[in-house]
């Protein structure tokens, strides 16, 4: 294993030694593994179901679960990978995501949790930043073939030597199996796993969660969503988000003893069925789904009663829309904020239902370190907008080789600058109000402007471009490409730029939708391209070219 200093030398950020022995001391770190909650389960009730696929009906037991894991971390340990070293993990939702997820922890091997809209361009990027040596990927799905994503990732990033197919591995290896060996020791204040940033500037960059903090962060998840062994949990989402993968997600339910089951198809016309089969008593949306499955509940006759809580989050779920939600489906509303970079705030169960519908929560930890300020960096009084900034003990301190980023990121006392603008209620409730950094929260995904902005001027056709986010009932935000054409004098159409944009690697949720075109971009007094004065322009506009 890499000591903590030859770690810092690679860009891992550790707690300061006072504040980690603040934390141990109040009882938040227990410096086991991440895993640790799997093996307890299946020492204690191995015969209780775990994890189930909602297509097949394939299901392990905790036991079963375990095994599978061991058996994973051998082969994986035998193919030449070693502790410490980092595999990227693309994988869609499914008994085989846990698994494997498990059987890297078990080997100390460490995950970056990509997702399955990832693209070369994302990929590639997490690869190279993170040094991985390995990349995991599913065969096809929806008609995407990611062995081609692979063979173009060995061509791109060195560091890449082995790639790992779930089913049909073409010219690459399956996914290992061998005798199982005991899980190796980690170091709990080393990362446990990567997790993405959503992207506010550029390409997402890597967050470094540890043993002890994402432990700490599953647990107390756990505890406010007031998880038993009797709960199941569908994992609607992508399972590698932090959302649905922590809070509490997979590994909270795992805690709690209970049951995961996971669905590629978070629709209502099969997601009902799925809850109904599985009586489902917890899952997590973002938003446009949440609105979904309000109003499908006037046409699907499936039986959702066995739904207790509706976790909401990914981006603002509006008062009316809470209310309506819980007029549908009972008081089963919470709302959910938070970020992988560390705090998470949830509603309880005992708040007001008017203070869940107009508030986005309390942090779910006494040690979190909350405070609200203005563009100079001084705390407004309570009821005031401002930037939202934390420290605690499960928010990291820096990004991972990051230090331009971090720069900005972080104070010099180690808070972190959420770049989200929020008011503290009365009662202490955060409400969100928007943000500062120039991101588009589409679909509860995070989308960086410059990120699509640069790929967008590579197009033959366009001499400049601004990328913004308008309002949209449905999906929270709309990407909106507004382009000057290039010598020419024509602009591509929006199929035109979908499909460059596609073929550039970019991942499907980063697509605009909709694009305009204009002579010139506003600029400020000092020759900044003007967004405010872009969006103004724009939202009245009801049809892209």
């Amino acid at each position: 294993m890499p000591s903590s200093a030859d770690t810092l030398e690679t860009g891992f950020a550790p707690h300061r030694p006072d504040r980690a022995d603040l934390y141990r001391a109040a009882g938040v770190f227990d410096d086991r593994p991440l895993w640790a909650p799997l093996a307890d389960r299946a020492a204690t009730d191995p015969d209780r179901p775990a994890v189930t696929d909602a297509a097949t009906g394939f299901t392990l037991t905790y036991r079963e679960l375990l095994a599978t894991a061991d058996r994973r971390a051998a082969g994986f340990i035998g193919a030449g990978l070693k502790p410490g070293e980092r595999v990227v993990l693309q994988l869609h939702n499914s008994v085989e995501f846990a698994a494997t997820a498990f059987g890297l922890l078990r080997a100390g091997i460490v995950p970056v949790m990509a997702l399955p809209a990832h693209r070369i361009t994302e990929i590639a990027h997490l690869a190279a930043g993170s040094g991985a040596r390995a990349y995991l990927c599913d065969d096809v799905r929806g008609g995407y073939d990611y062995r081609g994503l692979a063979a173009d990732l060995r061509d791109r990033v060195p560091s890449v030597e082995h790639v790992f197919v779930n089913g049909d591995p073409g010219v690459f290896a399956p996914l290992p199996d061998a005798d199982a060996r005991p899980p190796v020791t980690v170091d709990p204040d080393l990362p446990a796993l990567f997790l993405v940033s959503g992207g506010t500037t550029g390409l997402p960059k890597l967050i470094a969660r540890t043993h002890n903090d994402y432990a700490f962060n599953a647990a107390t998840s756990a505890t406010v969503a007031e998880l038993t062994a009797d709960d199941v949990y569908l994992a609607a989402l992508p399972a590698a988000h932090n959302f649905p993968l922590c809070c509490p997600g997979l590994l909270g339910m795992i805690a709690a003893g209970g049951r995961t089951v996971f669905t590629q198809d978070p629709s209502p016309d099969s997601a009902f069925d799925v809850v109904e089969r599985y009586r489902v008593t917890v899952t997590a949306l973002v938003p446009a789904l949440a609105q979904l499955w309000c109003a499908a509940t006037e046409w699907e006759p499936a039986d959702i009663s066995s739904l207790r809580l509706l976790q909401v989050g990914g981006s603002k779920l509006a008062a009316p829309d809470a209310a309506a939600i819980d007029a549908a489906m009972g008081p089963v509303v919470q709302q959910v904020f938070g970020m992988a970079e560390g705090l998470i705030c949830y509603t309880r169960a005992d708040d007001p239902r008017d203070l869940v519908h107009v508030s986005q929560g309390l942090p779910m930890s006494p040690l979190d370190e909350v405070r609200i300020v203005d563009d100079a960096g001084r705390p407004v009084p309570d009821g005031e907008e401002g930037e939202l900034q934390v420290r605690g003990p499960y928010t990291i301190r820096g990004y991972y080789r990051a230090p331009e980023h971090n720069l900005r990121s972080f104070t010099d006392d180690g808070f972190y600058s959420s770049g989200d603008l929020v008011r503290r209620l009365p009662s202490g409730h955060l409400a969100v109000t928007g943000r500062i950094k120039d991101t588009i929260v589409r679909a509860g995904e995070n989308v960086a402007a410059d990120d699509v902005e640069e790929h967008l001027l590579a197009h033959p056709r366009i001499a400049h471009t601004a990328v913004v986010g308008l309002p949209d009932d449905a999906l929270g935000e709309l990407i909106c490409a507004v382009v000057v054409p290039g010598r020419d004098g024509t602009a591509p159409s929006l199929p035109d730029v979908r499909a460059f944009l596609s073929e550039r690697g970019l991942a499907s949720f980063k697509l605009p939708d909709r694009l305009h075109t204009v002579d010139a971009l506003p600029v400020t007094s000092v020759g900044k391209i003007d967004k405010s004065a872009l969006r103004s322009r724009l939202a009245g506009a009801s049809q892209a070219r």
